[in-house]
């Protein structure tokens, strides 16, 4: 069992990287012509400095030509992580993140990693996430890193320490822990994170969504490999059945942790996995499977459709706006923008939008406004609505504001400032830019207080502190065209 393990991991990660190298992301107007790596928007970004100023820059256009800055002008990428493949697995030395819970899934996980980066000179490291939501999940964060380093994996702790207990806990829990391994990865240097998302997870999963009523897109099941704010997610396990994974840990000796959570039948998930446990025939797992990555490969041919109309159609600003030729647009394509230009979780319900795609017209939607693009070309602007904007937040390293920008800061401190839209402010900003007022408003600013300190997009800045700072429109909604498991 050991060695069918190990290869089936082995073959699994030698596919994702097949995928990477045959599709290094050349953004194209904020978006891929044949759906390789974006559907739904690029990572643009604008650079200030204090004093002076240097000049915004991003990563839109390549054969469209429609390389621009935030202020309209030629312009160069200074985000790492956009650059096409800059740590793919088939290219370089793999050096890879693992987020392990300590369960035996994510343990198999570690190990597996360990072992295949060893045979390709690379390295690992393993991410432990105390979540805090039992007694004794600190005890168990420890016990997993001393497990770990026995085992050659050095692993650095996380805490979950922002979260509140109250309403929807679980689920709160679930997206601050991956925010909190994205901003680990990040800090490290590390592009890809492992998951430990198994087979049997995989079909709980698409089981799920299924009740809920999911169609194409859903039941496609998690991907294999995507995207969230510059880390790579990697799901090598989900065609490994979790019984293997544990008799691959018992072969060699490994002990994991028992999660109590994962047998609450209160919860649907453990519901679910109780009475397939029971109830589904021998051999069922692998055609399950299959049909699922069959579903997979109908939605990744339907993304990369949508991506090659959106490269044709769409234009991206680094300001966080979108530029749309005249003309019906499909449902998909039209959701992917507004999804983009909103930062929403989660794409509209189609009947919000079918009559719009059909025929586009003047409209706000899903956070979005839609208004003729008037001096700015031909078609249609789509900005975000400005009455629906998040408030400001705290102007910290990494911060994200209204789940579309994010501001790294490369020199100085911004303690004391916070970063939110430029409102009314704009009024004072009109001769720094030709952008229509709508969308001047929109733009991210920096504040000391009431004090506009700067509008990066603008190329404006005060000149009493030495920080060099960049925003990027980089909206939470930014994966590779779909992947699938198997």
């Amino acid at each position: 069992m050991t060695e069918a393990v190990a290869a089936s991991f082995a073959a699994a990660m030698d596919r994702l990287g097949r995928f990477e190298a045959h599709s290094a992301p050349t953004v194209i107007a904020g978006l891929e012509p044949k759906g390789a790596h974006s559907r739904t928007g690029g990572t643009d970004v604008a650079t200030v400095s204090w004093p002076g100023l240097a000049r915004p820059s991003t990563t839109c256009g390549a054969e469209t030509g429609k390389v621009v800055d935030g202020r309209g002008k030629p312009g160069h990428d200074t985000n790492p992580t956009s650059q096409a493949n800059p740590a793919g697995l088939a290219r370089v030395t793999p050096r890879l993140a693992v987020a392990v819970s300590g369960g035996a899934d994510s343990m198999a996980l570690a190990v597996l990693a360990r072992d295949w980066t060893n045979e390709r000179g690379g390295s690992v490291a393993a991410l432990v996430v105390d979540h805090g939501l039992r007694p004794e999940s600190a005890n168990e964060a420890t016990v997993t890193a001393d497990r770990l380093g026995h085992l050659g994996v050095p692993a650095r702790l996380l805490s979950l320490t922002a979260l509140e207990r109250g309403p929807a806990l679980a689920e709160r829990a679930r997206i601050m822990r991956y925010q909190v391994l994205c901003d680990a990865c990040r800090e490290s240097g590390y592009r890809h994170l492992l998951l430990g998302h198994h087979a049997g997870d995989q079909i709980e999963t698409v089981a799920m969504r299924a009740l809920r009523g999911s169609h194409t897109h859903g039941l496609a099941g998690m991907a294999a490999m995507r995207e969230m704010h510059g880390i790579r997610w990697l799901r090598p396990l989900l065609g490994i059945a979790p019984a293997s994974l544990r008799q691959y840990l018992t072969e060699r000796g490994i002990a994991w942790i028992e999660d109590p959570s994962n047998r609450d039948l209160r919860a649907l998930r453990p519901r679910l996995r109780s009475l397939l446990a029971d109830h589904m025939p021998a051999g069922a797992t692998p055609v399950l499977l299959n049909a699922i990555a069959a579903i997979g490969r109908m939605r990744a041919k339907e993304e990369a459709d949508t991506a090659a109309e959106l490269a044709a159609r769409a234009e991206i600003r680094p300001e966080g706006y979108a530029l749309l030729s005249p003309g019906r647009i499909s449902e998909a394509a039209l959701s992917s923008l507004l999804r983009t230009i909103g930062g929403a979780a989660y794409p509209p319900a189609l009947s919000q939008i079918a009559d719009l795609a059909g025929e586009p017209r003047s409209a706000t939607v899903a956070g979005v406004r839609i208004m003729p693009a008037g001096r700015l070309g031909n078609g249609w602007l789509m900005l975000r609505e400005e009455t629906a904007i998040a408030g400001p937040v705290p102007a910290a390293p990494e911060a994200v504001w209204d789940n579309r920008y994010r501001l790294i800061i490369q020199r100085g401190s911004l303690d004391g400032a916070t970063i939110g839209k430029l409102g009314d402010d704009a009024a004072r900003f009109r001769s720094l830019s030709k952008l229509p007022s709508a969308v001047l408003r929109t733009l991210p600013a920096i504040r000391f207080g009431k004090v506009v300190a700067s509008v990066p997009h603008l190329g404006y800045a005060l000149l009493e502190d030495d920080v060099q700072m960049t925003i990027m429109f980089a909206s939470g909604h930014f994966d590779p065209c779909f992947v699938p498991g198997v």
